[in-house]
């Protein structure tokens, strides 16, 4: 249950965090003063205080924890481990591409 659990937190906030705070950041880039990564990590950070992002978090929270708890072995991996483990590189991924571009591309 253990790693089971830390993967369906770790997708659920990832998806929580990236589904309404990339579709924020791209309907405001166009409104925002903010350019590139400003404009998009901006979205994102936005988007953690939001009832909505909390709503999808606890939700596929608890959907990827009923599916990882299916009896068959098929639909367990069809449904829990593929996007559990997709979404959780994903969100891995992106937030290390933000903290390098930050850390390398930060003015002073």
């Amino acid at each position: 249950m253990g790693l089971r659990g830390m993967v369906s937190g770790m997708a659920a906030i990832f998806i929580g965090l990236f589904a309404p705070g990339l579709i924020l950041s791209i309907r405001n880039i166009s409104t925002s003063k903010a350019t590139g990564l400003s404009a998009v990590a901006g979205g994102l950070t936005a988007t953690l205080f939001t009832p909505l992002f909390w709503i999808l978090a606890i939700l596929f929270f608890f959907l990827f924890l009923l599916a990882s708890r299916l009896g068959s072995r098929l639909l367990r991996v069809l449904l829990f481990w593929v996007p559990a483990t997709a979404v959780s590189i994903l969100g891995i991924a992106v937030f290390a591409l933000l903290v390098y571009a930050w850390s390398h591309f930060r003015a002073g």
